[in-house]
């Protein structure tokens, strides 16, 4: 494959997402001592040493400290640093695994069990359903700028929803299984859709 382009995506938006990770790591760690329901939003800020006007400029509610991260725009800016010869898929596949790999432990960790949570509260499933489209329709308006076609060709949505699922997947899977390597779990989860997707788009 292609060397993975490591170009920084920007400090300040990395910067916000560990920041955004800090707080999440000290809600996820209330939720575990007193239960989701129980735990308020003064409570977290208070843990996080924050006031709530800062919690509110991360996230709009409780909900989202859980649903909510600040990675979409590094990834908006990865896919864009990719070489314009790359494939589509092979683009936002260098992209995802380059901010994989400017994540710290603690980043992914706190991913983890954010998704151990969400998945264990019925309306929180249901939330990050909404995100997950969220996330569809950015990759589908990359891939779509990349190739000079609108974001509702047919084969930028399919490709878009393929990606989105497939990472999906690789984050249950993670949940399920703390040992395993993240970035190994997404390489090897784009290796199966280029098995099944020719990665170009007519």
């Amino acid at each position: 494959m292609p060397p993975i382009n490591k170009t920084s995506a920007g400090l300040r938006e990395r910067k916000k997402a560990k920041a955004m990770a800090a707080v999440q790591r000290h809600a996820l760690r209330l939720f575990r001592e007193n239960g989701y329901q129980e735990t308020t939003v003064e409570q977290i800020a208070e843990a996080a040493e924050i006031s709530q006007s800062t919690f509110f400029r991360y996230f709009k509610t409780k909900e989202d400290v859980l649903i909510i991260d600040n990675y979409d725009p590094i990834l908006i800016a990865e896919i864009k640093n990719q070489p314009e010869e790359l494939s589509p898929l092979a683009a936002v596949r260098n992209a995802m695994l380059s901010g994989v790999a400017g994540m710290s432990a603690a980043e992914i960790k706190t991913a983890r069990e954010r998704i151990e949570v969400i998945m264990s509260i019925p309306e929180l499933r249901s939330a990050s359903v909404s995100n997950m489209y969220g996330t569809m329709d950015m990759i589908a308006e990359q891939v779509a700028a990349r190739l000079g076609v609108t974001s509702d060709n047919w084969s930028v949505k399919v490709l878009a929803g393929a990606v989105t699922g497939a990472c999906s997947a690789v984050l249950l899977h993670y949940a399920e299984h703390p040992e395993a390597d993240l970035a190994e779990l997404l390489q090897d989860a784009f290796h199966q859709l280029e098995l099944g997707l020719r990665g170009d788009i007519n």
